[in-house]
């Protein structure tokens, strides 16, 4: 039992005014910088207060980066890797938890295992596959038949080799069983009387009944796969394929050149507002779907 006296009292409201401003901080420094001058920007000390040129230095940045073609890709890339895991990993889950398989707990824990296999651990091997698809293929073709086969085929510089890689995900996987494990045994055996089979049970019943936690994955996923940095920039050679993320160097300031950090900052700003808005239209179902106990 937690009893609740005024010195507990301001204790938490310290903590949690520390932590809101240790959370809003940054961005109030990026708000501020992006509309001001050049000469604003760089004075000593640092203004906090917003000034008349957000509009003319995101212009700037807008240009300088080629954002148009860069958050294009990056709308592109986010979304197929959302739908892709969500529908990777409902799917998987409800394998895992409606087939009678005495393996289904083996697979349950080899798809949890990889929570500790991020992409920075395994993007050697992940690269290598991606950049040579058919490699597999010539060396099995070689050992049986002892012929070499010239067949080249990448994913670099394509929307595949962006999304593919990063379609499976243990985490939604996890959120999901989680939810089919409190579903009633009846509710199965009720569609398998009224004659469903697995498909339509899958799509009739769970998939409606899941709607809170798709939406909850679907806004952690589109900020995941927005935010990505280090995949596309292995992939990407092509300016065409570019993402935001890798056109924030063009932002930056060269060693040398004129410090505008408003533009920069500006530029951040741009970047910053589709994850911002997918999580405030969805911030309802996503916290129900991570919290919520009734369906």
């Amino acid at each position: 039992m937690i009893q609740r006296t005024p010195f507990a009292n301001a204790l938490t409201y310290g903590v949690m005014i520390f932590g809101f401003l240790l959370l809003i901080g940054p961005f109030i420094v990026i708000v501020s910088g992006a509309s001001q001058t050049f000469q604003q920007v760089n004075a000593i000390p640092f203004s906090f207060v917003p000034q008349d040129r957000l509009f003319e230095n995101m212009g700037a940045a807008w240009s300088r980066a080629n954002l148009g073609t860069a958050m294009l890709n990056s709308f592109v890339m986010a979304s197929l890797v959302t739908v892709g895991k969500v529908a990777l990993s409902a799917l998987t889950a409800f394998a895992i938890v409606f087939f009678r398989t005495p393996l289904k707990g083996f697979f349950f824990w080899m798809v949890f295992i990889t929570l500790m296999l991020p992409l920075e651990v395994r993007v050697v091997p992940t690269y290598a596959v991606a950049a040579d698809l058919f490699q597999p293929i010539r060396l099995l073709i070689s050992a049986i038949t002892g012929f070499e086969v010239s067949v080249d085929w990448n994913l670099l510089n394509s929307y595949a080799g962006l999304t593919l890689p990063l379609i499976a995900t243990a985490t939604g996987t996890f959120l999901y069983r989680q939810f089919y494990l409190t579903l009633p045994d009846e509710l199965a055996e009720a569609a398998r009387m009224d004659g469903s089979g697995a498909i339509r049970f899958f799509i009739d019943m769970l998939l409606p009944l899941s709607r809170t936690n798709m939406l909850a994955l679907t806004t952690i996923m589109f900020v995941y796969g927005w935010n990505q940095y280090l995949w596309p920039l292995l992939m990407v050679t092509d300016p065409q394929y570019k993402t935001t993320m890798m056109s924030l160097v063009a932002l930056l300031p060269s060693d040398n050149g004129t410090p505008d950090w408003n533009v920069t900052l500006a530029g951040s700003l741009i970047i910053m507002l589709p994850p911002l808005i997918v999580v405030a239209v969805l911030q309802r179902w996503f916290v129900r779907g991570l919290v919520a106990t009734e369906k």
